[in-house]
């Protein structure tokens, strides 16, 4: 991985890079960067991208691949752009996907936290710590609601039980988990676009039950391989007020109602504990 600065086109990025010209492909990028294709790789740029958002992504993808997570290969980062290894599309292998993101979870670490991190274009403070409530209200929800100031749900927000989320252990998560960040290659699923820092698991599997998109037989699969308390899953919603303050932020007032819900179901779990499920 090489690090430099300075890039305004796809062309310069590759130069940079120390890499041959190819044919550019514009591809899907999300909502911050340009993506291209670019022969055996894939180029993301952007003119003035928030400070430092291009390096932390490819630490995420390292942090994930050292956790033995199928990432596409970091060649080139810089603060205009990444140059990212190209992944040929294969089939879907959503037990593959379970067994990979199980195994990403049970790997436990020393403390919540990380260096600052992204979520979509949203800068979120680095820092480490022991008490998770604690952390996860102070650097994760309370930074959103901040900024979004969603009205009369911020005091709702604020009251809601921080400190009682359960705790499993700190792990390594993606952070950004929706559906489409997952993506099946010739050698298996992959998953892009992380804004991965230590946290619960509950992080991870709130974002994937929020939007949908994960069917059944990868939650069996899950399941059976590292199964989830009942008290984990009955304080999801709490995780989701967190992503769902960013879209309220990124996306606007569309989000107020689904963000309502999602507080009453933060505010009415009870974190009993149960039988798991599905």
């Amino acid at each position: 991985m090489s690090l430099g600065g300075g890039v305004t086109s796809p062309e310069a990025l590759l130069a940079r890079a120390g890499l041959p010209p190819y044919p550019l492909t514009p591809l899907t990028g999300g909502d911050v960067a340009r993506v291209f294709r670019a022969g055996p790789y894939v180029l993301k740029l952007h003119p003035n991208p928030p400070e430092g958002f291009f390096p932390a992504e490819a630490r995420g993808l390292l942090a994930l691949r050292n956790k033995g997570v199928r990432v596409p290969g970091v060649v080139h980062v810089e603060e205009e752009g990444l140059v990212l290894e190209y992944l040929p599309p294969g089939r879907p292998d959503w037990e593959g996907l379970a067994r990979m993101l199980a195994h990403l979870h049970a790997q436990k670490e020393a403390l919540y936290g990380g260096e600052r991190v992204y979520l979509g274009p949203f800068p979120l403070p680095g820092g480490f710590g022991e008490d998770w409530g604690r952390f996860f209200y102070e650097k994760r929800v309370l930074p959103l609601l901040e900024a979004a100031r969603p009205g009369r749900l911020a005091l709702e927000v604020e009251r809601l039980p921080w400190a009682r989320l359960p705790q499993e252990g700190p792990v390594l998560v993606h952070g950004d988990l929706w559906h489409g960040n997952v993506y099946f290659a010739q050698e298996g699923p992959a998953l892009l676009d992380p804004s991965a820092w230590v946290g619960e698991r509950g992080v991870d599997l709130a974002m994937m039950r929020l939007f949908g998109g994960f069917p059944e037989a990868f939650w069996r699969a899950y399941q059976a391989l590292l199964p989830v308390p009942e008290e984990v899953w009955r304080a999801l919603p709490c995780y989701q007020v967190y992503f769902l303050l960013v879209h309220l932020l990124l996306f606007g007032r569309a989000y107020l109602e689904p963000l309502e819900r999602a507080v009453r179901g933060c505010r009415e779990w009870k974190g009993t504990s149960g039988s798991s499920r599905p």
